[in-house]
């Protein structure tokens, strides 16, 4: 006994606690920050997208022609070529509404918790009057 009271001593059975706790625990630490990555890289490409199909509106108002989108939509991001989508729908003629669609899907990129989100399409859609 000491002047500040008992002494406590761990029992030996407790010895390794926190290692194995943390064995435990760590796991499902890793996953949930290896998810929260994820989730970041798709929030990208959500503002990519978003930002690809403005560019492929804007330039589909002064061509309407779905390849005159497409390249704008291509050139504008650094999305993946082969996993981006551009359609476009409506009156091609002067003062007429085009509705230019962007679609993306989106590669799993961060091992074990990509496959999580295997089927993920981003789409964004907008509408302007032809010049």
């Amino acid at each position: 006994m000491s002047a500040r009271g008992p002494a406590v001593v761990p029992a030996a059975r407790e010895r390794g606690q926190a290692a194995v706790e943390t064995a435990l625990v760590l796991p499902l630490i890793m996953a949930v920050a290896l998810a929260l990555v994820q989730v970041g890289l798709l929030v990208r490409d959500h503002v990519l997208v978003v930002h690809a199909a403005r560019e492929a509106a804007r330039a589909a108002a002064v061509d309407p022609t779905t390849e005159a989108a497409a390249d704008a939509a291509l050139a504008a991001t650094s999305l993946n070529p082969d996993r981006l989508l551009v359609e476009t729908q409506g009156s091609r003629t002067t003062g007429g509404f085009l509705q230019v669609t962007v679609r993306f899907r989106p590669e799993p990129a961060v091992p074990l918790v990509g496959g999580l989100f295997p089927s993920v399409t981003i789409q964004e859609t907008l509408t302007v009057r032809v010049e």
